[in-house]
């Protein structure tokens, strides 16, 4: 797209997406934060470009908070994938068994799982939500946009890491942070680059019309919605108004001594 653009020379806004980390702390709701980024996994199947792709969790409430994630899968979906209205089927079956290859690979090299339902999701054209967990970066799961109901869990001890695995990655389309801690809250809006941030909850930044919307490096350019999307995607032309008395006739040619003395004066 921007090769094309490139050529005509045409002005592009790029959303392109990338992995969105949740980071949630050890001191805030995790009942909560388990309920918002389950949410953004099962609002259509995690197939947005802003979707929770991998959750970040204080080491010792690792276990924890899988526990808590199958609860409110069960909350969310009573048990059922295959048959379930509410838990919608992934877009082609291309991107299906892209989505079933990135489990096998991570399995393939050590990653444990944690898949939901007892029925067969793939008859459906569907993927059951399904954790992950002891992954690293040589699995395609954790270099991809997931972009589907896979969630892989990274553990961490302090925030300070958790930002610095952030980081050390290209920057994402979005980013969640859980806690209420304000000063935490501001390391965080301080310490990482994102192309939007949503604290406390999970998507719902991209649904506000007054804030910018896009990404940063990686994750896309420019910006829409509001104000921000209508000067993105429009030209300020410039128009200039000469007025009835001009003193633009003091600087003609010739330059005496009286346009020197003007200039110094105006210009020091």
């Amino acid at each position: 797209v921007m090769r094309a653009a490139a050529e005509n020379l045409t002005p592009v806004t790029l959303e392109l997406g990338g992995k969105s980390p949740a980071i949630v702390h050890r001191k805030a709701d995790l009942k909560h934060a388990v309920q918002r980024i389950v949410f953004a996994k099962v609002l259509n199947a995690g197939q947005t470009c802003i979707a929770v792709d991998y959750a970040m969790v204080p080491r010792e409430l690792e276990g924890r908070f899988v526990e808590l994630v199958n609860a409110q899968l069960d909350a969310f979906l009573g048990g059922r994938v295959a048959d379930n209205p509410d838990f919608t089927s992934i877009i082609t079956d291309r991107h299906r068994a892209r989505l079933e290859q990135l489990v096998a690979d991570a399995v393939a090299k050590g990653a444990r799982i944690t898949r939901y339902g007892s029925d067969d999701p793939a008859s459906a054209g569907k993927v059951a939500p399904t954790i992950l967990q002891g992954v690293d970066d040589t699995m395609d799961v954790m270099r991809e946009e997931i972009f589907g109901p896979l969630l892989p869990v990274v553990p961490y001890d302090t925030l300070e890491q958790a930002l610095a695995w952030v980081n050390a990655r290209p920057r994402p389309l979005a980013l969640y942070y859980f806690d209420r801690d304000e000063r935490r809250i501001d390391q965080v809006l301080t310490g990482t680059h994102a192309g939007g941030v949503c604290v406390n909850d999970t998507l719902l930044h991209g649904a506000q019309e007054d804030i910018p919307f896009g990404g940063v490096g990686e994750s896309g350019m420019g910006a829409y919605h509001g104000r921000e999307g209508f000067l993105s995607l429009s030209h300020a032309k410039a128009v200039f108004h000469q007025r009835r008395i001009r003193l633009t006739w003091l600087f003609n040619p010739p330059y005496g001594q009286a346009v020197r003395t003007i200039l110094k004066a105006v210009v020091g």
